[in-house]
């Protein structure tokens, strides 16, 4: 499997999720699908990240469009992560990073002075009809929710 592309379908692809089961894209064919990586369950940047989707998520559902996390966590620690901040959405596992490699979010990272391969914070906006529509990397957290909103909404505007 290659790596996703702008303005290409996105490969199908399914992960073990919270809330029991398994996600696969294809449950949100015919809605927009905002898929965001980032790097561990229960840091500061990654809680706060987690809870502006949350208190944002009406106004995706609103736009057509579904919500999901992605990090290597475990799925028992997502799911205590999820309950925790009563994210109503899944978060998915991707310990054996193949959802990772597909969106090409594994970088090199510096903790503490030592070099250790990590997921670079991502976003990624996919059209009901499966495309890849936009991308964000290297997210900084502070006003990233409002970037995609904007995003979401113009892509269901020049789609009526």
């Amino acid at each position: 499997m290659g790596k996703v592309q702008l303005d290409r379908k996105v490969p199908a692809f399914k992960a073990p999720a919270t809330g029991g089961g398994i996600f696969r894209s294809s449950e949100a064919k015919g809605a927009n699908l905002v898929i965001y990586f980032y790097p561990r369950d229960n840091t500061p940047g990654c809680t706060r990240e987690g809870q502006d989707f949350r208190d944002n998520y009406t106004k995706f559902k609103r736009n057509k469009t579904q919500v999901v996390g992605v990090s290597r966590d475990s799925l028992a620690a997502h799911e205590k992560f999820s309950a925790k901040h009563e994210f109503p959405f899944p978060l998915l596992s991707d310990s054996d990073e193949t959802l990772c490699r597909l969106f090409d979010v594994i970088r090199e990272k510096n903790l503490y002075g030592k070099k250790v391969m990590g997921i670079e914070r991502s976003t990624f906006l996919i059209d009901a009809g499966g495309k890849l529509r936009r991308e964000w990397r290297k997210v900084k957290v502070d006003g990233h929710i409002e970037e995609i909103l904007e995003a979401v909404r113009e892509l269901n505007r020049a789609n009526r």
